[in-house]
């Protein structure tokens, strides 16, 4: 079986989707530390032709706490509402606006505090819409020693599943030693995207948007090929 490992993002780019897509099981992390420099509750849209970061508001904790101990502003509304605002205005010319500005707005508007369940519920909704079959597992619910780090935390993972495969986007390649997951007869891979470049308007083109631009510029049949543009390394 092959797994691959995740921080829980909003809207992540397609890598992060092509990684979910070429996996039978994908972990999501609820009990990962949150970082306010991360991107659990932020990423960048096109607006006004510039990269745009729109980001939901938090209640105010520590940000030592685990994701799933931090909770979306009891005071969110009115952002959400000015980020949904600011993605219609932006995107209403774009060729599928119509088919996906609905879900991005039941995705924004979804009733829950609680930032990884926000977070789950995104990505639950988004590989339904993809098309992507994929396991989604949450890490917590995996028996092992929760509180082993970085490597040795993803090996246990491995093992928990019986994995013979482990996949990493390439950006991890550093992190890992692959004559450690030799030994627990786990194959090491790292996922390199390429990534895609398609029209935005009359805009020169801006890389590295959220799901969200790639959505509202390409269609779902396109997207769904996007999906398997990568190498496996």
């Amino acid at each position: 079986m092959t797994i691959a490992i995740m921080q829980p993002y909003l809207f992540p780019y397609i890598g992060y989707w092509q990684l979910i897509n070429a996996v039978d099981t994908f972990v999501l992390y609820d009990n990962i530390e949150f970082s306010k420099k991360g991107w659990f509750h932020r990423n960048n849209i096109l607006l006004n032709k510039q990269k745009t970061l729109f980001s939901i508001p938090l209640k105010k904790d520590s940000d030592s706490l685990d994701v799933r101990n931090r909770f979306i502003s009891n005071e969110a509304d009115k952002q959400i509402t000015k980020i949904l605002a600011q993605i219609e205005n932006s995107y209403k010319k774009a060729p599928y606006f119509n088919d996906i500005f609905p879900l991005i707005k039941t995705i924004f508007m979804y009733n829950e505090k609680n930032l990884f369940q926000y977070i789950y519920n995104s990505i639950i909704l988004l590989c339904e819409y993809l098309d992507i079959k994929t396991t989604i597992v949450i890490s917590s619910t995996i028996d092992i020693n929760h509180n082993l780090k970085s490597q040795e935390k993803v090996i246990a993972i491995n093992i928990a599943l019986n994995s013979t495969q482990y996949i990493n986007p390439i950006g991890g390649r550093e992190l890992y030693d692959n004559q450690v997951f030799q030994k627990e007869n786990i194959q090491l891979n790292f996922l390199e995207s390429d990534v895609p470049v398609y029209k935005q308007f009359d805009n020169d083109f801006m890389p590295y948007l959220c799901i969200i631009d790639i959505l509202m510029f390409n269609s779902i049949e396109d997207v769904k090929k996007m999906l398997s543009e990568y190498e496996m390394k």
